[in-house]
């Protein structure tokens, strides 16, 4: 009875962990931009580290990828008041493409990503930042 009980929770673990549980934190970001989306629009990764962004822009007009500080959100506008709260930023003309690194931040936590062109925001173009701490 014990090992039909251990193969059924082994079997249910797994199909919960492919079923959207934690995802591994990562060094590399690959990311389109297009008008009014990140895709994807969630990342996750480890505090501390070095990251390479690999970043296309499919859109019609200037994309930027930013990152806010943690706690700090832009609300329903990107504004220049947002500026001192920015973390880490590139931009890319329409059509264009980046790869940069950056340095995540060491705190955990979830982090707003934005695109700052005007409009971008109201319409979703948002995403997240997920800082993990090293294990």
């Amino acid at each position: 009875m014990n090992k039909i009980l251990f193969v059924l929770t082994l079997a249910i673990t797994l199909v919960l962990t492919s079923c959207g549980g934690a995802v591994s934190p990562t060094t590399n970001i690959n990311v389109t931009l297009i008008d009014f989306q990140f895709s994807p629009n969630q990342f996750t990764v480890p505090a501390g580290e070095e990251i390479t962004l690999e970043a296309a822009n499919n859109g019609a007009v200037i994309h930027n990828f930013i990152i806010m500080n943690l706690g700090q959100t832009v609300g329903t506008e990107y504004t220049k008041e947002d500026d001192a709260n920015v973390f880490w930023k590139i931009e890319m003309p329409a059509g264009g493409s980046t790869s940069e690194s950056f340095t995540a931040p060491t705190e955990p936590g979830e982090y707003e990503v934005v695109c700052s062109t005007p409009g971008h925001v109201q319409a979703g173009m948002v995403g997240k930042l997920i800082v993990v701490a090293g294990e």
